[in-house]
Protein backbone atom coordinates (compact mmCIF):
# COMPACT_ATOMS: atom_id res chain seq x y z
CA UNK A 1 0.00 0.00 0.00
CA UNK A 2 1.28 3.03 -0.53
CA UNK A 3 2.27 5.68 2.27
CA UNK A 4 0.40 9.05 2.47
CA UNK A 5 2.32 11.36 4.05
CA UNK A 6 0.55 13.65 6.91
CA UNK A 7 1.05 16.92 7.22
CA UNK A 8 3.04 18.04 10.73
CA UNK A 9 1.21 19.64 13.28
CA UNK A 10 2.89 22.94 14.05
CA UNK A 11 4.24 21.81 17.23
CA UNK A 12 6.40 18.62 15.11
CA UNK A 13 7.05 21.42 12.23
CA UNK A 14 9.05 23.46 14.98
CA UNK A 15 10.73 20.20 16.38
CA UNK A 16 12.02 19.24 13.21
CA UNK A 17 13.33 23.11 12.09
CA UNK A 18 14.79 23.95 15.95
CA UNK A 19 13.85 27.38 14.78
CA UNK A 20 11.15 29.89 13.73
CA UNK A 21 11.02 32.61 11.54
CA UNK A 22 11.43 36.23 13.20
CA UNK A 23 8.44 38.25 11.93
CA UNK A 24 10.12 41.33 12.30
CA UNK A 25 12.62 40.42 9.52
CA UNK A 26 10.58 37.92 7.38
CA UNK A 27 6.84 37.42 8.10
CA UNK A 28 7.59 33.83 6.71
CA UNK A 29 5.64 30.63 7.45
CA UNK A 30 7.03 27.58 6.86
CA UNK A 31 4.98 24.53 6.63
CA UNK A 32 7.10 21.25 6.00
CA UNK A 33 5.74 17.92 5.00
CA UNK A 34 7.90 15.27 5.23
CA UNK A 35 7.93 11.66 3.94
CA UNK A 36 11.76 10.08 4.89
CA UNK A 37 12.08 6.41 3.99
CA UNK A 38 13.92 6.19 7.96
CA UNK A 39 14.93 9.15 10.30
CA UNK A 40 18.83 7.74 9.51
CA UNK A 41 20.91 9.75 7.43
CA UNK A 42 21.57 8.28 3.56
CA UNK A 43 25.71 8.66 4.40
CA UNK A 44 27.72 9.39 7.41
CA UNK A 45 30.22 12.15 7.24
CA UNK A 46 33.43 11.05 9.04
CA UNK A 47 35.50 14.12 10.15
CA UNK A 48 38.31 12.46 10.60
CA UNK A 49 39.27 11.61 6.90
CA UNK A 50 41.24 14.24 5.28
CA UNK A 51 39.36 13.85 1.92
CA UNK A 52 35.85 13.37 1.74
CA UNK A 53 34.68 12.46 -1.97
CA UNK A 54 31.55 15.11 -2.89
CA UNK A 55 28.28 13.44 -3.51
CA UNK A 56 27.04 14.13 -7.45
CA UNK A 57 23.68 15.76 -7.22
CA UNK A 58 21.49 17.09 -9.78
CA UNK A 59 19.44 20.10 -8.95
CA UNK A 60 16.78 20.87 -11.73
CA UNK A 61 15.37 24.38 -12.39
CA UNK A 62 12.34 24.57 -10.08
CA UNK A 63 9.38 24.73 -12.37
CA UNK A 64 7.11 27.78 -12.37
CA UNK A 65 4.96 27.57 -15.61
CA UNK A 66 4.88 31.20 -15.86
CA UNK A 67 8.04 33.60 -16.98
CA UNK A 68 8.12 35.18 -13.47
CA UNK A 69 7.64 31.79 -11.64
CA UNK A 70 10.21 30.24 -13.78
CA UNK A 71 12.74 33.27 -13.14
CA UNK A 72 12.61 32.82 -9.35
CA UNK A 73 12.62 29.14 -9.97
CA UNK A 74 16.33 29.53 -11.71
CA UNK A 75 17.02 31.65 -8.76
CA UNK A 76 16.32 29.51 -6.22
CA UNK A 77 18.20 26.31 -7.58
CA UNK A 78 21.23 28.41 -8.44
CA UNK A 79 21.54 29.32 -4.76
CA UNK A 80 20.97 25.29 -3.69
CA UNK A 81 23.57 24.24 -5.84
CA UNK A 82 25.82 26.92 -4.76
CA UNK A 83 25.12 26.21 -1.11
CA UNK A 84 25.83 22.45 -1.71
CA UNK A 85 28.75 22.50 -3.64
CA UNK A 86 30.45 25.66 -1.28
CA UNK A 87 29.97 22.70 1.78
CA UNK A 88 32.81 20.50 0.02
CA UNK A 89 30.51 17.11 0.23
CA UNK A 90 28.37 17.97 -2.93
CA UNK A 91 29.09 18.08 -6.62
CA UNK A 92 26.67 19.80 -8.50
CA UNK A 93 26.07 18.27 -12.14
CA UNK A 94 26.01 21.07 -14.91
CA UNK A 95 22.26 21.07 -15.83
CA UNK A 96 23.38 21.23 -19.48
CA UNK A 97 23.47 17.60 -19.19
CA UNK A 98 20.07 16.77 -18.07
CA UNK A 99 17.78 14.57 -20.01
CA UNK A 100 14.16 15.65 -18.14
CA UNK A 101 12.84 19.06 -18.59
CA UNK A 102 12.10 20.85 -15.20
CA UNK A 103 8.05 20.66 -15.87
CA UNK A 104 8.38 16.67 -16.79
CA UNK A 105 10.18 15.35 -13.62
CA UNK A 106 7.73 17.15 -12.02
CA UNK A 107 5.43 13.59 -12.59
CA UNK A 108 7.98 11.44 -11.48
CA UNK A 109 11.95 11.46 -12.21
CA UNK A 110 13.08 8.77 -15.23
CA UNK A 111 16.03 7.83 -12.99
CA UNK A 112 17.60 5.75 -15.96
CA UNK A 113 18.46 8.90 -17.43
CA UNK A 114 19.69 10.48 -14.38
CA UNK A 115 22.13 7.17 -13.68
CA UNK A 116 23.28 8.00 -17.32
CA UNK A 117 24.52 11.04 -15.74
CA UNK A 118 25.74 9.54 -12.43
CA UNK A 119 23.70 11.52 -10.12
CA UNK A 120 23.42 10.09 -6.56
CA UNK A 121 21.00 12.61 -5.92
CA UNK A 122 18.28 14.46 -7.52
CA UNK A 123 16.47 17.78 -6.17
CA UNK A 124 13.26 18.51 -8.06
CA UNK A 125 11.34 22.00 -7.30
CA UNK A 126 8.11 23.85 -8.19
CA UNK A 127 7.31 27.24 -7.66
CA UNK A 128 3.59 28.91 -7.13
CA UNK A 129 2.87 33.03 -7.10
CA UNK A 130 0.00 33.26 -4.57
CA UNK A 131 -2.93 36.42 -4.82
CA UNK A 132 -1.39 37.42 -1.99
CA UNK A 133 1.49 38.21 -2.75
CA UNK A 134 3.46 35.27 -1.51
CA UNK A 135 5.14 32.01 -3.26
CA UNK A 136 4.75 28.87 -2.22
CA UNK A 137 8.14 26.30 -2.74
CA UNK A 138 7.66 22.99 -3.13
CA UNK A 139 10.45 20.75 -3.21
CA UNK A 140 11.57 16.93 -3.30
CA UNK A 141 14.76 15.07 -2.88
CA UNK A 142 14.99 11.81 -4.49
CA UNK A 143 17.88 8.83 -4.02
CA UNK A 144 18.53 8.17 -7.94
CA UNK A 145 20.84 4.86 -7.23
CA UNK A 146 17.78 3.60 -5.09
CA UNK A 147 15.12 5.04 -7.18
CA UNK A 148 13.47 6.41 -4.06
CA UNK A 149 11.84 9.34 -2.01
CA UNK A 150 13.83 10.78 0.43
CA UNK A 151 12.59 13.94 1.36
CA UNK A 152 9.53 16.74 0.49
CA UNK A 153 8.99 19.88 1.68
CA UNK A 154 6.47 22.82 1.13
CA UNK A 155 7.64 26.26 2.44
CA UNK A 156 5.68 29.63 1.99
CA UNK A 157 7.11 33.25 2.67
CA UNK A 158 6.70 37.08 1.16
CA UNK A 159 8.10 37.04 -1.99
CA UNK A 160 11.60 39.15 -1.40
CA UNK A 161 12.57 36.65 1.02
CA UNK A 162 13.42 33.51 -1.64
CA UNK A 163 16.51 33.54 -0.97
CA UNK A 164 16.29 31.86 2.73
CA UNK A 165 13.88 29.59 1.53
CA UNK A 166 16.73 28.59 -0.73
CA UNK A 167 19.12 28.47 2.15
CA UNK A 168 16.16 26.45 4.42
CA UNK A 169 15.85 23.92 1.33
CA UNK A 170 19.87 23.95 1.00
CA UNK A 171 19.49 22.97 5.01
CA UNK A 172 17.14 19.74 4.49
CA UNK A 173 19.14 18.30 1.99
CA UNK A 174 22.42 18.98 3.53
CA UNK A 175 20.82 17.30 6.58
CA UNK A 176 18.70 14.69 5.14
CA UNK A 177 22.21 13.20 3.26
CA UNK A 178 24.62 13.30 5.85
CA UNK A 179 23.01 13.35 8.76
CA UNK A 180 24.98 16.73 10.53
CA UNK A 181 22.74 19.85 11.00
CA UNK A 182 22.57 21.95 8.29
CA UNK A 183 24.37 25.52 8.21
CA UNK A 184 22.98 27.81 5.41
CA UNK A 185 20.61 29.56 6.83
CA UNK A 186 22.92 31.46 9.20
CA UNK A 187 24.72 34.75 9.02
CA UNK A 188 28.18 36.56 9.57
CA UNK A 189 28.81 39.10 11.18
CA UNK A 190 32.41 40.72 11.02
CA UNK A 191 34.77 43.90 10.74
CA UNK A 192 34.54 45.65 7.28
CA UNK A 193 38.19 47.38 7.21
CA UNK A 194 39.62 50.10 4.45
CA UNK A 195 42.33 52.80 4.73
CA UNK A 196 45.68 53.08 5.25
CA UNK A 197 48.21 50.85 7.84
CA UNK A 198 48.38 53.85 10.18
CA UNK A 199 44.89 55.04 9.67
CA UNK A 200 42.12 52.34 9.69
CA UNK A 201 38.16 52.36 9.48
CA UNK A 202 36.99 48.99 11.64
CA UNK A 203 33.12 49.23 11.71
CA UNK A 204 30.03 46.26 11.66
CA UNK A 205 29.09 44.45 8.83
CA UNK A 206 26.58 41.83 8.67
CA UNK A 207 25.70 39.25 5.55
CA UNK A 208 24.41 35.74 5.12
CA UNK A 209 26.54 33.09 5.27
CA UNK A 210 27.04 33.08 1.63
CA UNK A 211 27.69 37.16 1.55
CA UNK A 212 24.90 37.95 -0.07
CA UNK A 213 22.69 40.48 2.00
CA UNK A 214 25.14 42.97 2.78
CA UNK A 215 24.73 45.56 5.17
CA UNK A 216 26.44 47.87 7.76
CA UNK A 217 25.86 47.82 10.86
CA UNK A 218 27.55 51.16 11.97
CA UNK A 219 29.25 53.90 10.38
CA UNK A 220 33.00 53.72 11.03
CA UNK A 221 33.23 56.85 13.51
CA UNK A 222 34.50 54.72 16.10
CA UNK A 223 36.32 51.93 15.81
CA UNK A 224 34.19 48.28 16.14
CA UNK A 225 36.00 45.04 17.52
CA UNK A 226 35.00 41.69 18.15
CA UNK A 227 31.89 41.15 17.47
CA UNK A 228 29.75 38.23 18.62
CA UNK A 229 26.27 36.93 18.02
CA UNK A 230 23.72 36.15 20.89
CA UNK A 231 22.06 32.92 20.69
CA UNK A 232 18.17 34.24 19.40
CA UNK A 233 20.60 36.01 16.55
CA UNK A 234 18.85 38.98 16.96
CA UNK A 235 21.59 41.01 19.08
CA UNK A 236 25.40 41.15 18.82
CA UNK A 237 28.22 42.41 21.50
CA UNK A 238 31.11 44.00 20.54
CA UNK A 239 33.98 46.64 21.65
CA UNK A 240 34.31 49.53 20.16
CA UNK A 241 36.35 52.80 21.38
CA UNK A 242 34.41 55.95 22.18
CA UNK A 243 36.42 59.07 23.23
CA UNK A 244 39.96 56.25 22.86
CA UNK A 245 38.33 54.41 25.86
CA UNK A 246 37.07 50.69 25.36
CA UNK A 247 33.21 49.90 25.78
CA UNK A 248 31.37 46.51 25.32
CA UNK A 249 28.05 47.20 23.39
CA UNK A 250 24.75 45.23 22.19
CA UNK A 251 23.16 45.89 19.32
CA UNK A 252 19.52 44.88 18.47
CA UNK A 253 19.45 43.92 14.69
CA UNK A 254 16.12 44.13 13.86
CA UNK A 255 15.67 47.80 16.23
CA UNK A 256 19.33 49.02 15.23
CA UNK A 257 19.73 50.14 18.81
CA UNK A 258 22.75 50.16 20.68
CA UNK A 259 23.31 49.63 24.51
CA UNK A 260 26.30 50.36 26.58
CA UNK A 261 26.76 47.09 29.16
CA UNK A 262 28.52 49.72 31.23
CA UNK A 263 31.91 52.22 31.60
CA UNK A 264 33.86 49.37 33.24
CA UNK A 265 36.87 51.06 34.67
CA UNK A 266 40.60 49.90 32.90
CA UNK A 267 40.32 47.75 29.55
CA UNK A 268 37.88 45.63 28.77
CA UNK A 269 38.27 42.91 25.73
CA UNK A 270 36.61 40.13 24.04
CA UNK A 271 32.69 40.07 25.09
CA UNK A 272 31.06 36.84 24.16
CA UNK A 273 27.07 36.02 25.02
CA UNK A 274 26.84 32.74 27.45
CA UNK A 275 24.56 30.37 25.35
CA UNK A 276 21.39 30.94 26.95
CA UNK A 277 21.74 34.90 26.15
CA UNK A 278 21.80 35.97 30.27
CA UNK A 279 25.48 36.87 30.14
CA UNK A 280 28.24 38.39 28.56
CA UNK A 281 31.51 36.98 29.50
CA UNK A 282 34.96 39.34 28.91
CA UNK A 283 38.41 40.03 30.13
CA UNK A 284 38.74 43.41 31.88
CA UNK A 285 42.10 44.64 32.97
CA UNK A 286 41.71 46.39 36.37
CA UNK A 287 45.42 48.14 37.90
CA UNK A 288 47.26 46.56 35.31
CA UNK A 289 45.82 42.99 35.51
CA UNK A 290 43.30 40.88 32.75
CA UNK A 291 41.10 38.35 34.46
CA UNK A 292 38.13 37.18 33.40
CA UNK A 293 34.34 38.31 34.09
CA UNK A 294 30.49 38.27 34.24
CA UNK A 295 28.24 40.19 33.71
CA UNK A 296 24.33 38.98 34.65
CA UNK A 297 22.39 41.26 31.69
CA UNK A 298 19.10 41.30 33.40
CA UNK A 299 21.01 42.23 37.07
CA UNK A 300 23.91 43.54 35.82
CA UNK A 301 25.67 41.99 38.69
CA UNK A 302 29.43 41.36 37.52
CA UNK A 303 31.60 38.43 38.73
CA UNK A 304 35.39 37.81 38.44
CA UNK A 305 36.07 34.50 37.62
CA UNK A 306 39.23 33.78 37.41
CA UNK A 307 41.80 35.42 40.06
CA UNK A 308 45.51 35.57 39.17
CA UNK A 309 48.64 37.89 37.89
CA UNK A 310 48.64 36.41 34.71
CA UNK A 311 47.13 38.22 31.44
CA UNK A 312 43.82 36.29 30.96
CA UNK A 313 41.36 36.79 28.07
CA UNK A 314 39.63 35.58 25.10
CA UNK A 315 36.65 33.62 27.28
CA UNK A 316 33.94 31.00 25.11
CA UNK A 317 31.50 29.16 26.99
CA UNK A 318 30.99 25.38 26.74
CA UNK A 319 27.81 24.75 24.52
CA UNK A 320 25.99 24.04 28.10
CA UNK A 321 27.48 26.56 29.95
CA UNK A 322 29.37 24.88 32.66
CA UNK A 323 32.45 25.34 31.74
CA UNK A 324 34.80 28.55 29.68
CA UNK A 325 38.12 28.12 27.77
CA UNK A 326 40.44 31.30 27.77
CA UNK A 327 43.94 31.73 26.97
CA UNK A 328 46.39 32.78 29.97
CA UNK A 329 50.10 33.36 30.33
CA UNK A 330 50.13 32.13 33.54
CA UNK A 331 52.94 29.51 32.07
CA UNK A 332 55.34 31.93 30.67
CA UNK A 333 53.48 32.39 27.06
CA UNK A 334 49.40 32.02 25.93
CA UNK A 335 48.46 28.57 26.49
CA UNK A 336 44.59 27.54 26.56
CA UNK A 337 43.12 26.46 29.35
CA UNK A 338 39.38 25.27 30.56
CA UNK A 339 37.54 25.99 33.90
CA UNK A 340 34.28 25.50 35.60
CA UNK A 341 32.07 28.52 34.92
CA UNK A 342 31.93 30.08 38.40
CA UNK A 343 34.33 32.51 40.61
CA UNK A 344 37.61 30.53 41.76
CA UNK A 345 36.22 27.33 39.41
CA UNK A 346 38.11 24.61 38.85
CA UNK A 347 40.71 24.81 36.47
CA UNK A 348 43.00 22.96 33.59
CA UNK A 349 45.51 23.62 31.22
CA UNK A 350 44.87 22.13 27.68
CA UNK A 351 47.73 23.11 25.23
CA UNK A 352 51.28 22.34 25.42
CA UNK A 353 52.85 22.45 21.73
CA UNK A 354 55.11 24.76 20.18
CA UNK A 355 53.92 28.34 20.32
CA UNK A 356 51.52 30.47 21.47
CA UNK A 357 47.86 29.84 21.13
CA UNK A 358 45.27 31.75 21.23
CA UNK A 359 41.55 32.71 20.85
CA UNK A 360 40.17 29.50 22.03
CA UNK A 361 36.29 29.15 20.74
CA UNK A 362 34.31 25.86 21.58
CA UNK A 363 32.76 24.49 19.08
CA UNK A 364 28.50 24.39 19.27
CA UNK A 365 28.25 20.48 19.44
CA UNK A 366 30.92 20.37 22.54
CA UNK A 367 33.35 18.22 20.88
CA UNK A 368 35.82 20.29 19.84
CA UNK A 369 38.15 23.72 20.88
CA UNK A 370 39.41 25.70 18.04
CA UNK A 371 42.05 27.99 18.61
CA UNK A 372 44.92 30.16 17.08
CA UNK A 373 48.51 29.53 17.30
CA UNK A 374 51.40 31.63 16.95
CA UNK A 375 55.11 29.65 16.34
CA UNK A 376 58.04 31.23 14.78
CA UNK A 377 55.49 33.86 13.14
CA UNK A 378 53.75 31.23 11.10
CA UNK A 379 49.96 31.86 11.75
CA UNK A 380 47.42 28.57 12.24
CA UNK A 381 44.29 27.58 12.78
CA UNK A 382 43.59 24.33 14.48
CA UNK A 383 41.56 21.89 17.15
CA UNK A 384 42.05 19.88 19.33
CA UNK A 385 39.98 17.95 21.71
CA UNK A 386 38.49 19.64 25.66
CA UNK A 387 40.67 17.55 27.24
CA UNK A 388 43.89 18.68 24.91
CA UNK A 389 43.82 15.54 22.81
CA UNK A 390 43.86 15.32 18.71
CA UNK A 391 45.74 18.42 18.54
CA UNK A 392 45.94 19.20 14.59
CA UNK A 393 46.26 22.26 12.16
CA UNK A 394 43.71 23.20 9.46
CA UNK A 395 45.02 26.50 8.10
CA UNK A 396 48.03 28.44 7.95
CA UNK A 397 49.48 31.40 6.85
CA UNK A 398 50.54 34.98 7.66
CA UNK A 399 48.10 36.59 10.03
CA UNK A 400 45.74 33.35 9.97
CA UNK A 401 43.33 33.83 13.24
CA UNK A 402 40.25 34.13 15.02
CA UNK A 403 38.31 30.68 14.31
CA UNK A 404 34.24 31.12 14.63
CA UNK A 405 32.60 28.02 14.35
CA UNK A 406 29.33 27.45 12.03
CA UNK A 407 26.61 25.97 13.94
CA UNK A 408 26.74 22.37 12.78
CA UNK A 409 29.98 22.23 14.82
CA UNK A 410 31.77 20.83 11.38
CA UNK A 411 32.85 24.26 9.44
CA UNK A 412 35.37 27.32 10.49
CA UNK A 413 35.38 30.35 9.56
CA UNK A 414 38.52 33.08 9.60
CA UNK A 415 40.40 35.95 8.61
CA UNK A 416 43.70 35.89 6.88
CA UNK A 417 45.78 38.91 5.61
CA UNK A 418 48.68 38.96 3.41
CA UNK A 419 52.47 40.40 4.42
CA UNK A 420 52.18 44.22 4.42
CA UNK A 421 54.28 46.25 2.23
CA UNK A 422 55.48 50.00 3.51
CA UNK A 423 52.07 51.59 4.13
CA UNK A 424 49.71 49.23 2.51
CA UNK A 425 47.02 47.98 5.23
CA UNK A 426 47.38 44.07 5.77
CA UNK A 427 44.09 43.22 3.50
CA UNK A 428 42.77 40.71 5.30
CA UNK A 429 40.29 38.32 4.13
CA UNK A 430 37.24 35.94 5.58
CA UNK A 431 37.98 32.32 4.45
CA UNK A 432 35.85 29.18 5.51
CA UNK A 433 37.42 25.51 5.86
CA UNK A 434 36.13 21.87 6.77
CA UNK A 435 37.13 20.60 9.86
CA UNK A 436 39.04 17.84 7.74
CA UNK A 437 41.13 20.85 7.11
CA UNK A 438 39.36 20.23 3.39
CA UNK A 439 37.59 22.72 1.15
CA UNK A 440 39.50 26.28 2.02
CA UNK A 441 37.38 28.94 0.86
CA UNK A 442 37.21 32.69 0.79
CA UNK A 443 34.14 34.57 1.21
CA UNK A 444 33.83 37.20 -0.73
CA UNK A 445 33.08 40.98 0.84
CA UNK A 446 32.79 44.85 -0.76
CA UNK A 447 36.15 45.92 1.44
CA UNK A 448 38.83 44.13 4.08
CA UNK A 449 37.12 41.77 6.50
CA UNK A 450 38.39 40.69 9.74
CA UNK A 451 37.74 38.89 13.01
CA UNK A 452 34.18 37.32 11.79
CA UNK A 453 31.39 35.60 14.02
CA UNK A 454 29.15 32.57 12.86
CA UNK A 455 25.52 33.12 13.97
CA UNK A 456 23.16 29.58 15.03
CA UNK A 457 20.60 29.02 13.14
CA UNK A 458 18.28 31.78 11.99
CA UNK A 459 15.36 32.29 13.97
Amino acid sequence: MRKICRPRSSKEVWALRRRSIPTVMYLAVIFVVACPLSAKAITEVDITRGVVEPYPIAVTEFYGGGPEEDEMGVSIADVVSADLERSGLFRSIDRRAFQQSPKDVQLAPRFVDWRQINAQFLVVGRVFFQTDGQVRVEVRLWDVLAGQHLQGSSLTTPRRYWRRVSHLISDMIYERVTGEGGYFDTRIVYVAEYGTAGNRVKRLALMDQDGKNHQFLTDGTHMALTPRFSPTVQEITYLSYYNDKPRVYIYNINTGRQEVLGDFPGMTFAPRFSPDGNKVIMSMARNGNSDIYVMDLRTRIVEKLTKHSAIETAPSYSPDGKRITFESDRSGRQQIYIMDAVPGGKEQRISFGDGKYATPVWSPRGDWIAFTNIDKEIFSIGVMRPDGSDERRVAKGYLTEGPTWAPNGRVLMFFRAERPVGDVAESPRLYSIDITGTNEREIITPMDASDPAWSPLIQ
